[in-house]
């Protein structure tokens, strides 16, 4: 892999990581109920769903969603119906009508535990096939096809992982900064609705993904 094939990597990285879509949605509202520290355990899930999704672009097994309709359907529909249990699940969630918010919720067990932030992020880029087809679509035209395939592998990897780290990091760090304008029980039942609602919208979005390369 050349350097100027890396950069353009790079860049197509930035754009697909800044791209509005499940994994930022998920790190705003988790950055906005739960501060930076905690939401970083979410992250770190959205990365390890990232890295199998690579894995899988990477194996050639995402080619095999894209030319199986039954497989294809039972990983989008998983998908859309997880991302749509989350939107709904943090739509009906209870706000606590005190002032000290993230305390008395971590008291309350409001906030979720460390595992179960790290599954719902690993969860909500792993079942998502428009992120496996994109991957097999872009993936290719950044291999190096007389060179091994595993040491690229792990390049663009660590590269998109490292982007999508910072980026999503940014996005739960602006939506923690407005925490101060959320913390009356009408403001926090408005965003978990609005964040519930953006979840339950892109999960249903997935119900229209093709099978096709650009979709």
């Amino acid at each position: 892999m050349t350097l100027s094939t890396w950069l353009t990597f790079f860049v197509a990285g930035c754009i697909i990581a800044i791209s509005p879509g499940s994994g930022a949605v998920l790190s705003m509202s988790h950055g906005l109920s739960y501060g930076v520290k905690k939401t970083s355990g979410t992250i770190l899930g959205l990365q390890a769903g990232l890295l199998l999704v690579l894995a899988i672009a990477g194996a050639g097994v995402g080619s095999l969603l894209m030319a199986s309709e039954v497989a294809f359907r039972i990983v989008k529909t998983i998908g859309a119906l997880y991302l749509i249990y989350l939107g709904f699940s943090q739509f009906i969630a209870k706000v606590d009508t005190k002032q000290n918010d993230e305390l008395i919720a971590a008291q309350r067990g409001l906030v979720p535990t460390l595992r179960k932030r790290f599954l719902i992020g690993f969860l909500t880029n792993a079942t998502n096939p428009k992120g496996i087809i994109f991957m097999v679509a872009v993936l290719p035209q950044f291999i190096t096809h007389q060179a091994p395939l595993l040491p690229q592998l792990l390049i663009l990897g660590a590269t998109m992982c490292s982007i999508d780290l910072v980026v999503m990091h940014s996005y739960a760090f602006a939506a923690s900064s407005m925490q101060r304008f959320f913390r009356d029980q009408r403001m926090m039942r408005r965003q978990n609705r609005f964040f519930g609602s953006v979840l339950m919208a892109v999960g249903a979005a997935l119900f229209f993904v093709k099978r096709t390369a650009n979709a």
